[in-house]
C-alpha cells in the first residue's frame, strides 16, 4: 500500500541464537549431557529387554574413550550450530516453530542419508533426533543444551556398542536375528525419542534454563 512502510525484519543476534557464551552456557551443557546419557541407557535398557542381544566387555584405552568423548562433542557441536542455530531459529520466527522443525529435520536427515545411511536410518532415526534437538533449543533459546543432549546421545551409543563398532562394551546378537534386531533397535529408538520429545514439550523449564543467554 503507497505510503505505508513495510514491516522491518527481525534481527536476530547472535547472543539470541545461543552463539555466544554466557554464565548459564556451562550448566546446559553438563544438563544436556547428563539428559542424553539417561535417553541412551534407556534405549539400551530397551533394546536388552525386547531384543536378542548381550553385551560382552570391550576394555578399550583411556585414551580411545577420551578421543571418542571429544570427537562426538565435536560433531554435535558442529551440527547444532549448523542445524540448529541460526537456520532454525531464524525459520521458527518467519514460518512458526513446528514448520521449521519439520524443514530442519528433512535437511538433516538428508545430510546423514548422503553420509551412508540408510533412509530407514536417516529419516526415522537423525529425524527424530532432530525434532528433539530443535525442542531443547527452542524451549531454551540457546544451543548449548542441545550440544550437550547430542554429544551425550553419541557417546553413549558407542559406548554401548550401539553404533556397528566396538566401544566400551561390544554388541553380541544372537544368531539368527540380525535382521529382527535391527528393527527391534529402531522402534526402542523411536518410542525413546518420542517420550523426550515429549517430556520436553511438556515440562516447565527452570528460569536458568530459560535465559536467552545460551
Amino acid at each position: 500500500m503507497p505510503g505505508v512502510p513495510a514491516p522491518a525484519a527481525r534481527v536476530v543476534s547472535l547472543r539470541q541464537l545461543g552463539l555466544i557464551p554466557g554464565k548459564a552456557t556451562l550448566g546446559k551443557l553438563v544438563t544436556g549431557f547428563l539428559i542424553g546419557l539417561l535417553i541412551a541407557g534407556l534405549h539400551l535398557a530397551l533394546v536388552l529387554i525386547f531384543g536378542h542381544i548381550s553385551l560382552i566387555r570391550a576394555t578399550p584405552s583411556f585414551y580411545a574413550v577420551a578421543l571418542s568423548f571429544l570427537l562426538y562433542l565435536v560433531l554435535a557441536t558442529r551440527e547444532e550450530i549448523a542445524f540448529r542455530g541460526y537456520a532454525l531459529r531464524s525459520l521458527s520466527y518467519k514460518i512458526g516453530p513446528w514448520k521449521a522443525q519439520i524443514i530442519i529435520a528433512f535437511i538433516f536427515a538428508l545430510e546423514h542419508s548422503a553420509g551412508g545411511f540408510t533412509w530407514q536410518q536417516a529419516f526415522f532415526g537423525s529425524g527424530a533426533g532432530s525434532v528433539l534437538f530443535g525442542l531443547a533449543a527452542l524451549r531454551t533459546k540457546g544451543i548449548a543444551l542441545p550440544i550437550g543432549l547430542h554429544a551425550a546421545w553419541n557417546f553413549g551409543q558407542w559406548c554401548f556398542g550401539l553404533k556397528n563398532i566396538p566401544g566400551i562394551w561390544q554388541v553380541s546378537v544372537s544368531k539368527g536375528f540380525e535382521e529382527s534386531n535391527e528393527q527391534i533397535i529402531l522402534i526402542c529408538y523411536l518410542v525413546v525419542m518420542g517420550l523426550a520429545i515429549t517430556a520436553f514439550y511438556l515440562y516447565p523449564l527452570r528460569t536458568s534454563l530459560k535465559a536467552e543467554k545460551v
